[in-house]
């Protein structure tokens, strides 16, 4: 309790931190690093789904592709995903954010296989 009467509140601190982040050219260079990364790794999956017979979106962002399912699917349903509750129902959206790109193209032959 002594730190927040004396005005000593850790908000400061990461507000500064923050400012200083953002201020010294840092926060731009993080995102087109983290922005190249996962084009990468959306340029491969999209590029893998193809080469396995499958027809993928190709979004200019985000973290998911969406594709028709055919046979096995995996990630998450597209069920539930519109206002119209089944007319994505027969969809997949798959995240290649959080992958590597040896999950990628394992998941990617698992679909195919």
């Amino acid at each position: 309790i002594g730190f927040i009467n004396s005005g000593n509140n850790p908000v400061i601190f990461a507000s500064s931190t923050l400012k200083q982040f953002i201020t010294s050219g840092n926060l731009a260079k993080h995102v087109a690093h983290v922005s190249a990364d996962l084009a990468k790794k959306k340029n491969l999956m999209v590029e893998e789904l193809k080469k396995a017979g499958l027809e993928p979106n190709n979004p200019g962002g985000g973290y998911f592709v969406w594709l028709k399912a055919k046979g096995k699917t995996t990630g998450r349903s597209g069920k539930g995903m519109s206002l119209e509750n089944d007319a994505f129902a027969d969809y997949m959206r798959l995240c290649f954010a959080w992958l590597n790109e040896e999950e990628i193209v394992e998941g990617i032959e698992y679909l195919s296989a």
